[in-house]
């Protein structure tokens, strides 16, 4: 078993047909394997955080999932309920109809909202879905993420047209500097696809994998 990718993945469940049984699987396997976290939707927090709390393992939920067009305050007060549960890490999806607009006031009103709310509290996690924007647009994201305070930049949902890339991970870290967390989510799938992210400057794995990946299989699974 790789125990180094195993503290860099958020093992993750985010079906939305995902069962109590299912989210208690997950976090036996994250705390049998010393994954960093796992990543449910915020319905499960605190019913994970339960689970894990003799652990090391974090909780990590999504916020404004999976489309990022619900309004800065309401994913504020979503950040805000999900710690109140028991999240210390919170993965936002970014406003991509404000992106795709030009529209970058709001995209930073709306990145503030959560970082805001998770300060000293959890960690941040600005999801730009990588697979929808320009590089121009990536990098106007990354920027906005790194002068709101964020903790890490993430390249994807696993919910849209793709997943992470080699070459948009080398650009987010590029952009974002050596002291920011990257994360690739989306199509990391085998021991082999983490490494090749991790090389490329990713510090985060998000995957449904994880078991496969450190026991160096590869699945079949899109996120």
């Amino acid at each position: 078993m790789n125990k180094e990718i195993a503290k860099m993945i958020d093992h993750t469940l985010l079906k939305p047909e995902a069962t109590k049984d299912q989210v208690k699987v997950l976090c036996e396997e994250a705390a049998k394997y010393g994954f960093a976290s796992v990543c449910v939707n915020p319905t499960w927090v605190t019913y994970a955080s339960e689970l894990l709390k003799h652990t090391d393992v974090k909780v990590c939920t999504v916020i404004g999932f999976p489309l990022g067009a619900t309004t800065p305050e309401t994913k504020a007060f979503e950040t805000k309920n999900a710690i109140e549960n028991g999240a210390t890490e919170v993965d936002m999806v970014v406003n991509i109809g404000a992106i795709k607009s030009g529209d970058w006031e709001l995209v930073e009103r709306d990145i503030n909202a959560v970082t805001a709310a998770a300060k000293g509290k959890a960690l941040s996690k600005v999801i730009i879905e990588t697979c929808l924007l320009t590089d121009e647009e990536k990098v106007k994201a990354c920027e906005l993420s790194v002068r709101a305070g964020a903790d890490y930049v993430k390249t994807s949902t696993g919910f849209s047209t793709g997943g992470a890339t080699v070459e948009d991970i080398a650009l987010m870290r590029k952009t974002v500097g050596p002291d920011l967390g990257v994360k690739a989510s989306g199509g990391v799938r085998s021991s082999e696809d983490a490494e090749t992210m991790i090389n490329a400057g990713a510090t985060r794995i998000g995957a449904s994998s994880g078991v496969k990946i450190v026991q160096g299989l590869t699945s079949d699974s899109d996120y």
